[in-house]
């Protein structure tokens, strides 16, 4: 299982890069591990705003929906219209070519609620 150090985690699988006022999002390489052959993905448009821990979109696998839970609040500034042909790239390359959103944060992010590698794989207990 791949989790990359440089980036935050939520206990809902989500993961985020924060570079500044920008957050890109995504979900973890252990959720579509878990999800599997990943057929769909919902995402809201530029421009909404998303809120931390409510969802933001779903994501259809073969074997399950999932909704996607925002780790911050903020504003999207560009959707991965990769997805919309290809989602299968989530599988393929979680926390690169599968990334799901870029946003603007609005204020500082909760680090309380954002967890490191350590914790995170912890928290998946690997």
């Amino acid at each position: 299982m791949n989790v990359p150090e440089n980036l935050r985690y939520t206990k809902d699988h989500e993961w985020i890069l924060i570079d500044g006022k920008t957050g890109t999002i995504g979900i973890t390489d252990y959720a579509q591990e878990e999800l599997g052959d990943i057929v769909f993905v919902e995402l809201p448009g530029q421009g909404t705003k998303i809120t931390a821990g409510e969802t933001f979109g779903t994501i259809e696998a073969v074997k399950a929906v999932s909704d996607l839970v925002a780790p911050v609040s903020g504003t999207v500034e560009s959707v991965n219209t990769d997805l919309e042909g290809t989602p299968e790239l989530v599988n393929q390359d979680p926390y690169g070519k599968g990334w799901m959103l870029k946003v603007t944060l609005s204020g500082q992010p909760d680090q309380a609620s954002l967890l490191d590698q350590g914790a995170y794989r912890k928290h998946v207990g690997k």
